[in-house]
């Protein structure tokens, strides 16, 4: 049997996570600093359709220029 994939792994006809593997929830804003999704929509998104996936990545973008850098720990003590 021909496999049709070059690399011989067999993928599906889905819209990928964006996850990249740096998982913190931003405390003020409740979404996840590296992928810019909420707990809701990363909990969720095994669930949703291509339609609703489709319409989470496209609101990427604008949630990351929302989140502000904490300026908590050693650095904000250290300009006391």
């Amino acid at each position: 049997m021909a496999d049709n994939n070059s690399d011989g792994v067999w993928q599906r006809d889905e819209i990928q996570s964006p996850c990249v593997k740096i998982c913190v929830v931003h405390p003020e804003a409740r979404i996840c600093t590296g992928c810019y999704r909420s707990i809701e929509e990363i909990t969720g998104w095994s669930k949703m359709s291509n339609e609703e996936r489709r319409g989470v990545m496209e609101e990427l973008p604008t949630r990351a220029k929302g989140l502000t850098k904490r300026r908590g720990g050693r650095a904000a003590r250290m300009n006391r």
